[in-house]
């Protein structure tokens, strides 16, 4: 048995959406944690620590520029990797998200899972080789 991978942790409301990012994760070797809210995210975040973060904007309890803010105060949470995830083109919100140090900032409809997948191998500094031995070749 090997030992997991690398922790992604998927702060995502849209449930269709983060089991989609949990399957493809999980296939692809990674240790998924999940939240389903902002607040549940930020607890998440600062106690298990997960070696880089995806996070949607438009969220209940605690919204994701509010996640990514609070993270941010954490001594642990200001180096942490975040990639934004959500169905806004909002200039100023990708302007506030770089100021508070984010990794990528991906709107919904423009990408694919597979290369979500290749930009956190990418930020992890993991291999691109080192996919799962019987990977499907199916997309999202």
């Amino acid at each position: 048995m090997h030992k997991a991978g690398k922790k992604v942790l998927i702060i995502e409301d849209e449930q269709t959406l983060q089991k989609a990012l949990l399957d493809k994760f999980t296939r692809h070797g990674f240790q998924v944690l999940e939240a389903i809210d902002g607040e549940q995210g930020l607890a998440r975040s600062l106690s298990d620590h997960p070696d880089i973060i995806l996070l949607d904007i438009i969220m209940p309890r605690m919204d994701g520029m509010t996640v990514l803010k609070k993270l941010r105060e954490d001594p642990w949470g200001k180096t942490v990797p975040v990639i934004i995830l959500t169905n806004l083109s909002d200039a100023d919100k990708a302007a506030e998200a770089s100021r508070n140090g984010v990794y990528d900032f991906l709107i919904k409809a423009d990408w694919k899972i597979e290369d979500l997948v290749a930009k956190v191998r990418e930020r992890l500094g993991m291999s691109s080789s080192s996919r799962p031995p019987s990977q499907p070749a199916n997309e999202f």
